[in-house]
């Protein structure tokens, strides 16, 4: 990854299996200060386990996750703790506190990892909901939310101490088309506002591809290809191609295998096919 900046995330060599089955193997990744990074890839190819490792929740079988030089696995529990006061995590959907306020949930990192007093607290709140556009809704419950507005509630929650490092995980999942747009604005604009990097696992290419600085292109547990948005756009690598375009065919294939077609069609009645005579 070719760009200026510090160095703040460092996947060298990192593997990670459940039991025997291996879910990611041979990750390198370089994620720079003040820069938006996409992870992306098919279901189930590893993108969220990647980061689980960066925030410590699981270890690698192999390698290392290095946030300013030190390897997050190494650390104890209170050095781990310290490390996670300095992230963001935008889950998937939001997952809001439901049975408390706006307000409060955007306040509750303040009260948990800080000993500021409430008026101050108040302050801090109201201008993260102003920056994500929601100041006027600080008194609204998450059931009175559409799910555009809760999205950007969980954000600004995720900026509540202005992070280092803000991971999202599918964040444009289930938004029309205006709240996407806004969320991906948001995710550039807060990240160049705090000096972050931002990492944003993701299946919507197009709008990553306007606000991200990088990609990594994840099948399989591997890294198959990587580049800037203009690279990814013109490469001419098939499994790219195919999910970059959302073509419905191609290493990726529309069809299950199966037997030639008409060997199927022509076989006799009596044949059994998926257990019953057809």
């Amino acid at each position: 990854m070719k760009v200026s900046g510090e160095s703040l995330v460092r996947i060298e060599n990192l593997s990670f299996a459940y039991d025997s089955r291996p879910v990611l193997q041979g990750i390198n990744m370089e994620i720079h200060r003040g820069k938006v990074v996409a992870i992306m890839g098919g279901s189930g190819c590893g993108k969220t386990t990647l980061l689980r490792l960066i925030g410590g929740q699981i270890r690698p079988t192999q390698g290392a996750v290095r946030i300013e030089g030190q390897a997050v696995h190494e650390l104890d529990q209170d050095g781990l703790y310290q490390l996670r006061r300095r992230m963001g995590m935008l889950f998937q959907f939001g997952a809001l506190f439901t049975d408390m306020s706006v307000f409060d949930n955007v306040a509750f990192q303040m009260r948990e990892h800080t000993d500021l007093p409430e008026d101050l607290i108040r302050d801090l709140v109201l201008m993260k909901l102003h920056a994500v556009g929601l100041r006027g809704a600080h008194g609204l419950m998450p059931s009175e939310l559409s799910g555009g507005m809760a999205r950007r509630v969980a954000l600004a929650r995720a900026i509540a101490l202005d992070p280092m490092i803000m991971m999202y995980d599918e964040p444009f999942a289930g938004l029309d088309p205006i709240s996407l747009g806004v969320v991906g604005q948001l995710i550039r604009k807060l990240n160049d506002a705090l000096g972050a990097c931002s990492i944003v696992v993701t299946h919507d290419v197009q709008e990553s591809l306007h606000i991200v600085d990088y990609i990594y292109f994840v099948s399989e547990g591997v890294i198959v290809a990587e580049g800037t948005p203009d690279e990814i756009r013109a490469s001419s690598d098939p499994w790219v191609h195919q999910f970059v375009w959302a073509e419905a065919d191609g290493p990726v294939p529309f069809h299950y295998p199966a037997g030639a077609y008409r060997d199927e069609i022509l076989r006799p009645s009596n044949v059994k096919l998926g257990g019953a005579h057809v």
